[in-house]
């Protein structure tokens, strides 16, 4: 009876895998060059633009947990 080895490298070890990668490199360059004026251009407002989606996405300021009376008593 003959078992069949666990592929240990899995499919990005294979041939097509290294081809695929090598296809994906080769494009990335060339986007990257053809590109960089207009990606690194709108990267201010991109960040810009990242700073209240995160605020929002993050809970705003944390719940101002640092408000509370030592007392406690009734915030009134």
């Amino acid at each position: 009876m003959a078992t069949e080895q666990p592929n240990s490298g899995g499919w990005w070890r294979s041939r097509s895998g290294f081809v695929l990668l090598g296809f994906l490199a080769i494009a990335a360059f060339f986007l990257w060059t053809e590109h960089r004026a207009h990606l690194l251009g709108i990267l201010p407002y991109v960040l810009l633009l990242l700073c209240p989606l995160l605020h929002f996405l993050h809970g705003g300021h944390g719940g101002h947990g640092g408000h509370q009376r030592g007392d406690g008593g009734d915030p009134k």
